[in-house]
């Protein structure tokens, strides 16, 4: 196997593993972090495909981590707002439509 089809099996490897995080944890700090796994998982296959096809992948990648680094401090800071009302973190507990 080359080394495109190597990193684009790892990347598809580390998007499932975020995407396993997603569907099966309940802590919400583990489903925001499976959620960046992705990230990373996407970045990997454009900075992979753009070895192949041209810069243009790693435009992509300065704009996803852009994307990502606004996620994560806007993600943190609501997670925070609700472990401070709810004393939580656990998605099965919280219901933000009762007071």
């Amino acid at each position: 196997m080359d080394l495109l089809g190597s990193a684009l099996a790892v990347s598809a490897i580390i998007f499932s593993l975020g995407v396993a995080g997603v569907l099966l944890r309940r802590n919400a700090i583990i489903v925001f972090m499976s959620i960046e796994l992705m990230l990373n998982a996407v970045n990997l296959s454009f900075i992979a495909l753009a070895q192949q096809l041209g810069p243009e992948g790693q435009v992509f990648v300065l704009f996803v981590m852009a994307v990502a680094a606004a996620e994560a401090v806007v993600g943190l800071a609501i997670i925070i707002a609700i472990y401070r009302h709810k004393q939580t973190v656990n998605l099965d507990k919280i219901n933000l439509l009762s007071g």
